[in-house]
């Protein structure tokens, strides 16, 4: 492999606040944040000890993309800080072309989620109920089957090495009131299903995805974190999808599918991802935001 990868990002001009699966977050002044999106690869909740190179530019750039398409439906997190005001000329190296600086705004507790199709957790829950999240769905249909309409299915956010838990609307409303929980549903589902139309068009089946949200000083709903990216959301070709088997997709499956083929307990540390998974992974990542920004 030639090209570098960031495993973590060092930017000591800054206090780091958190540092997550993918992003290292960093305080600038008391109103905004720096976030920089590293090249880590996790799957199965663990961090694997090779990164992938160009990921975090990937992860980048296609939030930038989306966060602009839609910021006519809603307030996002960007903002006009100029780093190079902030950090050292290597600091800013590490962080061309990933990183981001944000307004610091108080984030919901709730992972809402938007499911287009029967898949993953949704189908499991699916097979045992007849329904998902406690959603009933027609009765007979296959795995990958696109739903009647879209449906949001929140999420209790769970902390980093844990998996968040699906909860109920009613759990979101008693968690946030019951005019932001119906104004992160309706929101969730419009961004979603204009999206999907728009990635349908370009070879991009978006079968499901996440958004986070956060509130400013005055209450405004706002779109942060990451958005409709191949880590937040279940990207599969078009030109090949079919009900009935579970799609290939531009995320990070190639992985998964490796690390099964070992003797591994899942656990900590991760195991050291050949060149082939490598590479295979960057050029899907790589592909994904082709096929949507350009």
């Amino acid at each position: 492999m030639t090209s570098s990868a960031l495993l973590e990002s060092t930017i000591s001009s800054l206090p780091r606040i958190h540092r997550g699966k993918v992003r290292d977050i960093y305080a600038l002044g008391d109103d905004h944040m720096l976030i920089v999106t590293s090249d880590r690869i996790s799957a199965f909740d663990v961090i694997m000890p090779r990164p992938i190179p160009g990921k975090g530019a990937v992860l980048n750039a296609v939030t930038d993309f989306w966060m602009k398409k839609f910021s006519s439906l809603i307030p996002n997190h960007s903002s006009n800080v100029r780093l190079a005001d902030y950090l050292t000329r290597e600091e800013l190296a590490q962080c061309e072309g990933r990183a981001v600086v944000v307004k610091r705004l108080k984030a919901i507790p709730v992972e809402c989620v938007a499911r287009g199709y029967l898949i993953g957790s949704g189908w499991k829950d699916y097979q045992k109920t007849g329904a998902v999240c406690g959603i009933p769905l027609p009765a007979g249909l296959q795995i990958a089957d696109k739903l009647p309409e879209p449906i949001f299915t929140p999420a209790d956010k769970a902390p980093v090495g844990q998996h968040d838990e699906n909860i109920s609307f009613t759990e979101v409303e008693n968690k946030v009131g019951k005019e932001l929980a119906a104004q992160l549903r309706d929101i969730t589902l419009r961004i979603y299903k204009e999206a999907s139309e728009y990635a349908r068009e370009r070879g991009i089946i978006i079968a499901d995805t996440k958004f986070e949200f956060g509130l400013d000083k005055d209450g405004t709903l706002h779109l942060i974190d990451e958005v409709l990216t191949p880590d937040s959301s279940r990207f599969w070709p078009a030109d090949t999808y079919r009900p009935g088997i579970s799609p290939p997709s531009f995320d990070k499956q190639i992985v998964r599918d490796y690390l099964e083929t070992l003797d591994w307990d899942k656990k900590a540390p991760g195991p050291w991802l050949p060149d082939e998974v490598v590479e295979k992974t960057a050029a899907n990542y790589a592909k994904a935001q082709r096929l949507l920004t350009t």
